[in-house]
């Protein structure tokens, strides 16, 4: 028995001076985010970022104005989700699940005490947002074009490489900045963007290796930077500049939160826009009808249809020319549905890292929102495997 108390002690013993050396690497090197980190996620039984993580940061409202609902199509959620995609969906905690065809709610449904109202993070959707604002602030003349170089609103990227970027990099992730994008690592850019408190000291450590316009490579840096670049131009914050330009024009029926890293501060552009299924859909409608809601131009038809196709890059992960991404939307030229592989369709959308979805089919005048708290691990042709399936239920239960 003493043995064994001598060797619990020396085993606290040395899991104290653990968690001391810890601490002490922690205040020496100024990364104390990571507390607020273990804080939200091991502390809560978690080992990652939540949906419903936004009360933990600062926010900025983005406020509705006028609202619409979505008319209700005529066999409204008569139509069920089929049961070979339904197990999938509640596999992966999906908690909203909305189809719209024809201007119309065709199917909706909501999961785990969630619903219509409900707001949840974007995480990267909120990368198609900016890039929307980015199209407006061109069409007002407040950004010159995409080729302008961001050094003209950031003086800091004025020397080297850095002197080359463009709006344009940034919004197809070609920059060639050296940003990083390791989410297992709790020391790395994205724990710290998440979890920090200054957005532009983390960011402007970061400056151009390679020759910006070649190569996608997916970083959220990128879209950090483009903020920063986008809110100069304005002459506000991203969020009152989307609540004017976007959320209102397009009538969203609720006020949505970007949260920020500190009080007053920067948005977290990259991400953590929070809002609901159906106003999120207001995205995919906007550039569904070529930039118009309700005959009003938002966007310009030109930015929205350039947006949409895939950028001419060299597709660093999939080491092919790139067919995956445009201006911070994703892009599948030509898919095929299960079982209809006689049929094609171009596809468009905005995801997040836990399973946010708005997935637009044109040609089908569809769009399909998918919120949820985990996605597929596994990729076909680039794309998670999960959204093959959001697109395929909705077809199955509207053709």
């Amino acid at each position: 028995m003493n043995l064994l108390i001598k060797i619990l002690k020396n085993i606290f013993k040395a899991l104290l001076l653990f968690l001391v050396l810890i601490n002490v690497f922690i205040l020496i090197s100024g990364k104390t985010y990571l507390y607020k980190g273990v804080a939200n996620t091991y502390f809560k039984g978690r080992s990652s970022v939540s949906i419903d993580d936004y009360p933990i940061f600062e926010n900025r409202v983005i406020k509705a104005g006028k609202s619409s609902g979505w008319p209700l199509g005529s066999n409204y959620n008569k139509s069920k989700i089929p049961s070979e995609y339904i197990s999938k969906l509640e596999s992966i905690n999906t908690i909203a699940y909305v189809v719209i065809k024809d201007d119309s709610i065709r199917h909706e449904e909501y999961w785990d005490g969630y619903s219509d109202t409900s707001h949840t993070s974007s995480f990267s959707m909120a990368k198609t947002f900016i890039s929307v604002l980015v199209g407006i602030a061109i069409d007002e003349g407040k950004i010159k074009s995409l080729d302008q170089p961001i050094a003209d609103f950031i003086p800091s990227y004025k020397d080297g490489k850095n002197a080359n970027v463009t709006f344009r990099h940034l919004i197809t992730m070609s920059s060639g900045i050296n940003f990083t994008e390791d989410y297992k690592n709790p020391f790395g850019f994205p724990a710290e963007a998440y979890y920090g408190t200054d957005l532009r000291k983390l960011v402007f450590k970061y400056h151009a290796t390679e020759e910006p316009g070649k190569t996608f490579e997916y970083l959220s840096g990128n879209t950090m930077l483009l903020c920063f670049a986008l809110s100069k131009a304005v002459g506000t914050s991203v969020s009152d500049y989307a609540a004017q330009k976007l959320w209102q024009p397009i009538e969203a029926e609720q006020n949505a939160f970007w949260s920020l890293d500190r009080k007053d501060g920067d948005e977290k552009a990259y991400c953590c826009f929070n809002s609901n299924a159906k106003d999120f859909a207001r995205i995919g409608k906007l550039f569904l009808d070529s930039g118009r809601w309700n005959g009003n131009q938002v966007i310009s038809e030109k930015y929205v249809l350039e947006s949409i196709k895939p950028a001419k890059l060299f597709d660093k992960d999939l080491k092919v020319a790139n067919q995956r991404y445009g201006y911070s939307w994703w892009t599948y030229p030509a898919y095929k549905p299960a079982g209809q592989e006689n049929k094609s369709y171009q596809i468009f959308y905005a995801r997040g890292i836990l399973g946010q979805y708005i997935i637009v089919i044109p040609e089908l005048k569809m769009i399909i929102v998918r919120l949820g708290k985990k996605r597929s691990n596994e990729q076909i042709k680039g794309h998670p495997n999960d959204f093959y399936w959001y697109i395929d239920a909705a077809l199955e239960m509207t053709t």
